[in-house]
């Protein structure tokens, strides 16, 4: 190495030079940003993941040294061996403006072909091309802070909790499939035959016998996995910080992760963070947001409207509440100038895709009502809808009447879309909550039969214990979710620790005794030899740094992301199998059958 580099060894990272350094021999080593050549001057921008430096060839100072340089383009990367001085033209827009190298030496350690990307933050190339040239995307100022920002939180994460005595223990990555959740990535076993392992979607039931193992308090950076539709905010392989404690209820947990994210804000980003943060029942989240993922930094709340209609002249309406459904709108104040009768179709547009038949407006003007329904109602009607959305001229009123779950949805999504629109979204403003009380169950129509809401290992609610078979529409959970800005970015619950309990979640889900020895028993077995009352929560490390940084896409966070195609473009990941390997493994490949159009 001391060949190649000729006794050089770099002393400095180009971007922190500063005045202090002037007068220094030093000797940097990165990639040529930029060059620039003069006559009797050279100029390079020299990029290492601190920033940039100007170095300065001068046939004064070292003619071979200029030489070698004028040979040097964009990308080189090079080790240069100078003195500091003060730089003549002041560029205030890096950190190391008021200086520059006067280069006295320099070796070439690697040449560069044309990339494909420019380097630079604002180069416009699109995300395929560059996932594919990934390595050369994250030589960008812009894509390194992620990676060094992210790298903070999670030091802050594993800083905080050594601090309150939890043990980091890792669990396996090959773990048996589970049939509940989303699907499982599996691994086929050559040396057991027929036979698979799962990836971990998460580590719960490992971690729920770390408690059992008087662990007492456990956490673990992990890498988890879901074989699920992507999207933005959604990776096939995830990070996760897990956590779990012993002889703790819902407000022990909660307590703690506060004064966690109160860590993780100021050390970040600098946010003092009050506590304790609002909490804030699934069932009122819903009712008045849409969401249990409700972003609070804004208004237009859903207000429901099904007895204000139920007799109004709009058969719509009227029709929809006679047959036990749900009329709610939102009051989008001071809107009614901002859509034209494009912009109005564009929301209707946006509601469909959510499930709604339609969206139903009201522009309250001076000069009156503009409505397409306005023709149905009465003025006592109008009277009693402005009253109940509190709205006045200037106001624009959006209508969805449908099933509960449809009009949540749409109105929930396009608050939070037109809030975008509209600006209403102040950077820096962080409200972040607790949404508890969620339902233990929830109905799945494919399966014919009620399905955990979060895990079968969610404890019910004590008041609620007896619902479980007679109600479980309405058996409310132990289960927390943290939200940030309308994301949610971390789970958790109060798990059951009783076996008597646990055999009731497991009967009301559906399984038989065999059938939850055959999938569970390794954890039921160990329930049988004392279990502390025991709790936690995961959060999603991507998401949490996503928040803070303000990035709408996963992928910005990550170092090597796939794409919504659960693809790697950067290694051409998933890929066929050689034949060798599947007869180790024993598979035989069938041919996807395409439907038929």
């Amino acid at each position: 190495m001391a060949e190649l580099l000729n006794g050089l060894k770099r002393t400095h990272y180009a971007g922190l030079l500063r005045e202090e350094h002037i007068d220094q021999k030093v000797v940097l080593m990165g990639w040529v940003q930029k060059r620039r050549n003069l006559g009797g001057l050279l100029f390079v921008d020299l990029r290492d993941r601190e920033g940039i430096a100007q170095v300065v060839f001068d046939t004064a100072v070292s003619e071979e040294a200029f030489n070698k340089a004028d040979a040097i383009r964009g990308e080189y990367v090079i080790a240069v061996e100078g003195r500091v001085k003060l730089r003549q033209s002041i560029n205030e827009d890096i950190p190391s403006g008021k200086v520059e190298v006067f280069a006295e030496n320099i070796k070439v350690l690697s040449e560069s072909e044309v990339p494909p990307i420019h380097i630079n933050d604002e180069d416009g190339a699109g995300e395929q091309l560059r996932l594919k040239y990934r390595y050369l995307d994250l030589r960008k100022p812009k894509m390194f802070r992620n990676l060094r920002f992210r790298s903070t939180v999670a030091s802050v994460f594993r800083n905080f909790f050594d601090g309150e005595g939890f043990l980091e223990v890792e669990t396996p990555f090959l773990n048996k499939p589970t049939p509940e959740g989303a699907r499982d990535y599996l691994v086929p076993s050559r040396v057991n035959p027929n036979k698979f392992y799962a990836l971990p979607q998460s580590p719960q039931l490992f971690k729920q016998m770390l408690m059992v193992s008087g662990v007492d308090r456990y956490y673990q950076i992990v890498k988890c996995f879901r074989d699920e539709d992507l999207r933005a905010d959604r990776q096939p392989e995830f990070t996760q910080v897990d956590v779990e404690m012993s002889f703790v209820e819902e407000q022990d947990v909660m307590a703690i992760n506060e004064k966690l994210m109160q860590k993780i804000f100021k050390e970040t980003i600098g946010v003092d963070l009050p506590v304790p943060f609002m909490r804030m029942p699934y069932k009122e989240a819903m009712e008045r947001f849409g969401s249990d993922k409700p972003d609070l930094r804004f208004g237009y709340e859903l207000k429901a409207l099904n007895d204000v209609v139920e007799n109004c002249g709009f058969g719509v309406f009227a029709d929809t509440v006679k047959a036990g459904k749900d009329v709610r709108a939102i009051n989008i104040n001071e809107g009614a100038g901002e859509f034209s009768k494009k912009g109005m179709k564009n929301l209707e547009k946006l509601a469909k895709t959510y499930g709604a038949k339609g969206l139903a407006w009201m522009k309250l003007t001076e000069e009156g009502l503009d409505s397409p329904i306005a023709k149905f109602l009465t003025e006592d009607d109008v009277k009693a809808i402005t009253e109940r959305m509190e709205a006045k001229a200037g106001d624009l009123i959006l209508f969805v009447a449908d099933e509960p779950s449809v009009v949540y949805a749409t109105l929930g999504a396009l608050r939070c879309e037109i809030a975008k629109k509209l600006d209403k979204i102040e950077e820096g403003d962080y409200k972040i909550l607790w949404i508890n009380e969620f339902p233990l169950f929830e109905y799945s129509e494919d399966d014919d039969r009620y399905v955990a809401k979060h895990h079968p290992f969610t404890s019910p609610l004590d008041e609620d214990m007896d619902m479980i078979e007679s109600d479980p529409a309405n058996c409310r959970a132990k289960a927390y979710d943290m939200v940030l800005n309308g994301s949610e970015i971390g789970g958790g619950s109060i798990r059951i620790h009783n076996t008597d309990l646990q055999a009731r979640m497991f009967k009301a889900l559906g399984f038989s005794d065999e059938e939850a020895q055959a999938k569970f028993g390794f954890l039921l077995d160990a329930f049988k030899y004392g279990v502390p009352p025991h709790g936690g929560i995961a959060y999603g490390l991507d998401r949490v740094v996503m928040e803070l940084l303000h990035i709408d896409n996963i992928r910005d966070v990550i170092a090597f992301p796939k794409t919504q195609q659960a693809t790697c473009l950067l290694t051409d990941a998933p890929a066929p199998a050689e034949d060798a390997q599947l007869e180790e493994l024993f598979l035989n490949l069938v041919t996807p059958v395409k439907d038929e159009e």
